[in-house]
């Protein structure tokens, strides 16, 4: 008998092969006007690179904007406290919206705006236009994240089993490419105004060719009541995983924004090699993304999520006990390695809820998750002024702990 891999809220069960939502896969497959499910799967692919590389631009040239701009860490934290105020804005109003006009309007309306705000943010000559620039940054960003996020279950839900992390895999890819172009346009000494030119322009131009080739609508067996919850009260099972996205995001947002400067102030490398630590942990992350899927089928998620943050610690106190190039570098290859996984997975259950529709359930998971991913970096600039950049990096790795606490207790949320 043919078997299928299904969630069953902190593993993975083999049950035989049924289809739950058979009359959105039956309508998908059967209509000769849409797109093959490969077509989706790679024009979400796409979707998720065009969100990756827009947000890995800005990340991997923040220490030339902080220096240009002459702030220091704890004037740079404040500054950074502008995008989540943005996030946080649009985090529920994003999952209504795409609950209620679709995941594919939302998103192509997202993906227009969100790389027109990181071309903002290479303008920015002065701190209030800067932060300014951040805000809209923020709620952009979340609009895209969401549509994306919803478009990706959508397609697991056609395939049956978990990709959701290759998804993300792709996402990861493009923070890899993101930094290895700003390294080329440092060293041509290319502005960061130009640089976001091309990258907005590249995401213009991907989005006008795979745009049609998306998810035309969401559906699912929570598809009778989308469009009548507009607020939700999450439950204890999505509160976890809420949380269990914001103790790796924590981690994985100081790592995206301060990585550069770590390597800068702490290992003292030369500029040239100051984004060395920020390759080598974005070339992990999406290495790990791409065999995540593998992984969860053989171990399931609550050990993989345990061994996630013990990774994740590990190698950011690596990084902060030796901060030497080669043992810093290898400490965030492990950070990499430790947070791929996370997110791809708590947002792949989530979406999966019976009680709560799949842009909503994100949309919870995400306001709880992207907390720690864009509180983190301005935290870690208020502790550096006031102790050490190496110590704010070490109560960081302690909160990442968290994801492997925080796992135990899917065993007891089973549903």
């Amino acid at each position: 008998m043919q078997r299928l891999y299904r969630y069953d809220g902190y593993g993975v069960a083999a049950v035989p092969r049924t289809i739950p939502n058979r009359n959105f896969v039956a309508e998908m497959n059967q209509s000769a006007s849409l797109p093959t499910q490969r077509y989706y799967r790679i024009a979400v692919s796409v979707f998720y690179f065009i969100q990756g590389i827009v947000f890995a631009s800005w990340a991997s040239r923040i220490p030339d904007i902080q220096a240009r701009l002459q702030l220091n860490d704890a004037a740079l934290g404040g500054v950074l406290f502008a995008m989540p105020a943005g996030q946080l804005l649009a985090m529920m109003l994003s999952g209504y919206l795409v609950s209620r006009n679709g995941s594919k309007a939302m998103l192509t309306i997202g993906v227009l705006l969100y790389p027109l705000a990181l071309v903002l943010l290479g303008w920015a000559a002065q701190v209030w236009q800067l932060s300014g620039a951040l805000f809209l940054f923020g709620i952009t960003g979340n609009l895209c994240n969401i549509s994306v996020n919803t478009q990706g279950v959508q397609v697991e839900r056609l395939y049956r089993r978990s990709i959701m992390a290759s998804f993300h895999g792709l996402w990861s890819l493009a923070g890899f490419v993101g930094g290895l172009t700003a390294t080329a346009m440092v060293a041509a000494n290319i502005k960061p105004w130009p640089h976001f030119s091309m990258i907005c322009l590249l995401a213009w131009l991907l989005a006008l060719v795979f745009r049609r080739y998306l998810v035309p609508r969401d559906a699912g067996p929570e598809g009778a009541i989308a469009a009548k919850k507009r607020l939700v009260r999450p439950d204890a099972f999505i509160l976890t995983l809420g949380l269990i996205a914001f103790a790796c995001m924590i981690c994985e947002g100081t790592m995206f924004d301060w990585t550069g400067i770590y390597f800068e102030k702490i290992v003292r490398t030369p500029k040239a090699l100051s984004r060395v630590g920020y390759i080598a942990f974005t070339f992990t992350m999406a290495g790990g993304r791409f065999i995540s899927d593998a992984l969860v089928a053989r171990y399931g998620v609550k050990r993989i999520l345990q061994a996630s943050g013990i990774t994740i610690v590990a190698g950011m106190l690596l990084a902060v006990l030796w901060p030497q190039l080669v043992p810093a570098t290898i400490g965030f290859l492990l950070v990499g390695i430790g947070t791929s996984s996370v997110v791809p997975l708590v947002y792949s259950v989530a979406g999966r809820s019976k009680n709560i529709p799949a842009g909503l359930a994100l949309a919870l998971v995400s306001s709880i998750g992207f907390l720690g991913f864009l509180l983190g970096p301005p935290l870690i600039g208020f502790l550096s002024q006031a102790t050490d950049l190496r110590v704010a990096f070490a109560f960081i790795a302690l909160l990442g702990l968290g994801t492997t606490l925080l796992a135990r207790r899917l065993n007891k949320l089973k549903r």
